[in-house]
């Protein structure tokens, strides 16, 4: 069954710190022009802040399963269906970021920011949204097997949902998710200190090999005119097949 995914608002917080961060970061008026484009001091103050905001739920989907638990016992059977809808967190733990983690490349202008790994939390469930059906209630009366097949069913139902919530299209998601928050936490603040750059964000798993990535780039003012100038884009319309 395919999961109803439910991504938070990540970008009102990422939003507020990259604003906070900009405005604390704006140089006065006296400052040298200098101060101004100095993308590692910039992108250093704007670790911090992110890491003082500790660990943080970009992401956050509900998945439901469905598992049958069956019993034969004198050639009847019996069965429990259980219907179990269940929340995953995706979490990011922003203090583990380290300096080690930016690396400013001058030639292309882009600073590179490589992420810890995501942290699942849950699923957590609703016994009040859970739903069974029974089969065979004179097999379980006689047999007792109603418990077992109810813990068989927990068993199942749990494994389930950490299944769903590992598959790839549902880790993409949530890795999409956590890499647009960070990059907006470090483009923000640059890009208000008038520091021309785009922020590339990475995930890499343990051997250094990269999982995924997002990259923020600056739009230039030439082309959001030239976009404003062209209008609204013009309907299409799509074939079915």
């Amino acid at each position: 069954m395919d999961p109803r995914l439910r991504p938070l608002l990540w970008a009102v917080p990422a939003l507020v710190v990259g604003l906070i961060a900009g405005l604390l970061l704006r140089p006065h008026a006296s400052a040298p022009s200098a101060a101004k484009s100095d993308a590692a001091a910039v992108a250093d103050a704007a670790l911090l802040a992110l890491r003082d905001e500790g660990r943080v739920v970009p992401y956050s989907a509900r998945y439901v399963a469905v598992v049958t638990a069956r019993d034969s016992k004198l050639g009847l059977t019996a069965s429990k269906t259980l219907t179990l809808p269940g929340t995953v967190r995706y979490g990011l733990d922003l203090t583990r970021l380290r300096r080690g983690d930016l690396a400013w490349d001058a030639p292309t202008r882009t600073l590179t920011v490589t992420l810890p790994p995501l942290e699942l939390s849950g699923p957590a469930v609703e016994p009040a949204d859970a739903r069974e059906q029974a089969e065979g209630g004179l097999v379980m009366a006689l047999s007792g097997a109603e418990k077992a097949l109810d813990e068989a069913n927990r068993k199942a139902a749990a494994d389930d949902l950490v299944r769903q919530a590992r598959a790839p299209a549902a880790l993409t998601a949530a890795r999409t998710a956590a890499m647009r928050l960070v990059a907006n936490g470090f483009a923000l603040p640059l890009r208000a200190a008038g520091v021309d750059a785009s922020v590339a964000v990475r995930f890499v798993d343990p051997a250094g090999k990269e999982e995924a990535a997002f990259l923020d780039r600056p739009r230039r003012l030439e082309n959001a005119l030239s976009d404003r100038q062209a209008g609204p884009p013009a309907a299409q319309v799509g074939n079915s097949q």
